[in-house]
């Protein structure tokens, strides 16, 4: 099925369908994305803020932090995106939400009419479906985060929180990923031993993920580093 208009290339065509709107009839996505825009970004850019009106976003490439942020400066991240995953379908339902969104890789991503993508919805049951399909995908990914902070390996742990940490810390449009964090102080977040913790370092490091130093970690990879932290979650 293809999706070739005049704003969509053959990259973005690939990554809407295998993304949930490769479900929709041809028709709905060629008036969704007829004047939608290709943006690229560099890693460290904050593409979204809370208060910001709603949007909805292909991501045609990278990685993608959602993340809340409290009035103190503390963050908790709602959730990663990549390639083929749509931003924003909630606020499009639901209206604006307290959430910011951040790139962890230089990314890639493409506007959807989101307004056009709400009148599909309340006009075409099929629409309407693949919404509530993906909302619920959502839900999902969220339970399974839960579940990954409560019951995950040390490694998934910390995989999680490195980047949870490193992604916070991020100063806009850097670089480098880097968590300002000892071992000591990694293994007390995850509720682990720093011996443990070493051990789960070592393998990312030789694995060419991270590279690390006495009291702090880089990120090499913040894409196989999210890989890391959503295997299936199985206590150590």
């Amino acid at each position: 099925m293809g999706f070739s208009g005049p704003m969509v290339d053959q990259e973005v065509a690939d990554a809407i369908a295998h993304s949930f709107l490769g479900k929709l009839p041809p028709d709905v996505v060629r008036q969704l994305t007829a004047e939608g825009e290709r943006l690229d970004y560099p890693q460290g850019t904050t593409f979204y803020r809370e208060g910001s009106p709603s949007r909805a976003i292909l991501v045609v490439s990278g990685l993608i932090r959602v993340y809340m942020a409290s009035p103190e400066g503390r963050q908790v991240t709602v959730r990663y995106a990549r390639g083929s995953d749509v931003l924003g379908i909630a606020l499009v339902v639901g209206g604006p939400l307290n959430v910011n969104a951040q790139t962890l890789a230089p990314s890639s991503l493409f506007g959807i009419n989101a307004q056009a993508l709400l009148e599909a919805a309340r006009d075409d049951a099929r629409v309407a479906f693949a919404l509530a399909e993906e909302l619920n995908r959502r839900l999902d990914d969220t339970l399974q985060q839960t579940a990954i902070n409560a019951f995950g390996t040390v490694k998934q742990r910390v995989a999680s929180h490195l980047l949870d940490l490193a992604s916070a810390q991020q100063e806009p449009e850097a670089r480098l990923l880097v968590a300002q964090v000892s071992q000591q102080e990694l293994a007390d977040a995850v509720a682990s031993v720093r011996e443990v913790v070493a051990r789960a370092l070592r393998e990312l490091r030789v694995a060419g993920i991270v590279a690390t130093s006495p009291d702090s970690v880089l990120i090499l990879d913040a894409a196989r580093l999210h890989d890391e932290s959503w295997g299936s979650p199985t206590a150590t």
